[in-house]
């Protein structure tokens, strides 16, 4: 669609029908993640179910974990309708939308058992629909593009959280869980409107001839592709680059509680102006990715999101103020989103067309150890350390992956090393799609 040497408008990278199809299947995927966890604990609750059982509810999302290990299924295997990505996304969507609905079957006081299984099967086939709509947003994208395609995908996976995390809560004060549940269900329907609208991205290799190939050649090809060395110095990059930022999402809210903030005041500014502002800055970064390429985008962004972490330093050792708190939020939000859509950008241009499924769970996997495991480790920092200098080593954490981008992204290419190919190809045609 562009020429590599020139940074297209904005109006040809957001004006085109594949964004507005991601759009769509970013609000396709946002959809069950709190009908299977804070929703659904909100009625459990209300219902008098004790909260031992309300808490293991957070047990039943292990498939959203584990969706790197059946995503060679979705490389490998063509369904007969639609082609390899759109297909998979229709059956999915159908799926949920049924077992969603489902939900309005059970009852938490008499029917537990019944419901956790119901409840299961949706997070292991939203976790699906994720694998492919990642997938497929790797297919269908150009380097220039990946930005602006995280950020749309972003921004309805948001829109979506706060239909079931907001929404759902509002329609249950006057209707019952059942019938809310049924509701939610037919917001799929708003996947379903996206795959129909997505045009099929063309594989000119074709898919893994044979499951195992599907299992181990995305590991070699990887490998291959960026050379044994630079492979591993990319994958400790992709652990790295957004530590910064996640220790403090980590340790934001007790922060704050810690400093006299009330539980409103919190809640209000983070769930009302924090929202917006990430999913602004989303959309920035992604018009960041599109003018001025991935490479010169990650340094941009590495010194944005330690700089952020300045408004809570500042909010530490500043009396408490409202205003401090509305703006370290903004601040914080704001290059939150921008680092979102700039560092998704690079882990799709990582994953190569023929293997997209597999190799972008696997990096995604990486980034969310990134977050869980090393972000576990916020609260004995910031216990050992104080809240002042907790965030300064925050900044210093940014550090490590600044030393890195040298070698993975020089500001001299255009895209990092080990960079796979990306025409974002696609056909109305889904027998056309394949070679």
């Amino acid at each position: 669609m562009t020429d590599p040497r020139r940074a297209p408008s904005i109006f040809d990278v957001f004006g085109q029908r594949k964004m507005a199809a991601l759009l769509l299947l970013g609000f396709s995927s946002g959809m069950p993640l709190f009908l299977t966890s804070k929703t659904l604990q909100a009625w459990m609750t209300v219902e008098g179910v004790d909260l031992s059982t309300v808490g293991k509810v957070s047990w039943l999302a292990l498939p959203y974990s584990l969706k790197f290990l059946w995503a060679p299924l979705l490389d490998r295997y063509v369904p007969p309708f639609l082609g390899r990505r759109r297909g998979w996304l229709m059956i999915t969507q159908v799926l949920l939308g049924i077992l969603i609905a489902s939900m309005a079957l059970h009852d938490p006081k008499q029917a537990l058992t019944l419901m956790f299984v119901n409840t299961v099967l949706i997070a292991f086939f939203s976790a699906t629909q994720d694998v492919v709509v990642d997938a497929y947003g790797v297919d269908v994208l150009e380097e220039r593009e990946m930005g602006a395609g995280a950020s749309l995908k972003v921004m309805g996976y948001r829109i979506a959280m706060i239909l079931t995390g907001g929404l759902a809560l509002v329609l249950a004060d006057t209707l019952p869980w059942a019938t809310v549940y049924v509701i939610m269900g037919a917001f799929m329907l708003v996947g379903v409107l996206g795959t129909l609208l997505a045009p099929e991205p063309v594989l000119r290799e074709g898919p893994p001839a044979t499951l195992a190939s599907a299992v181990i050649n995305p590991f070699m090809e990887f490998f291959r592709r960026a050379g044994p060395a630079m492979a591993i110095v990319i994958l400790l990059f992709t652990v790295l680059y957004s530590l910064s930022d996640r220790l403090v999402q980590n340790m934001a809210n007790p922060f704050l509680l810690a400093s006299g903030y009330t539980l409103v005041e919190v809640g209000a500014i983070t769930q009302a102006l924090g929202l917006a502002a990430t999913i602004v800055g989303v959309v920035v970064g992604g018009v960041f990715v599109a003018k001025l390429g991935i490479n010169r985008s990650l340094w941009v962004l590495a010194f944005i999101q330690m700089g952020s972490n300045l408004a809570y330093y500042l909010l530490a050792v500043s009396p408490r103020s409202l205003k401090l708190l509305t703006g370290a939020i903004l601040v914080e939000n704001f290059s939150g989103g921008l680092v979102t859509a700039g560092f998704v950008a690079f882990l799709m241009s990582l994953a190569s067309r023929k293997f997209s499924a597999t190799q972008y769970a696997l990096l995604s996997s990486l980034m969310a150890f990134g977050r869980d495991f090393l972000g576990g480790y916020a609260g004995d920092v910031a216990q050992a350390a104080g809240w002042p200098r907790f965030f300064l080593i925050t900044i210093a954490a940014g550090i490590p992956a600044l030393l890195l981008l040298p070698i993975v992204a020089p500001l001299t290419r255009e895209n990092p090393r080990g960079a796979a190919d990306h025409s974002g190809e696609v056909t109305d045609d889904p027998e056309a799609a394949l070679p």
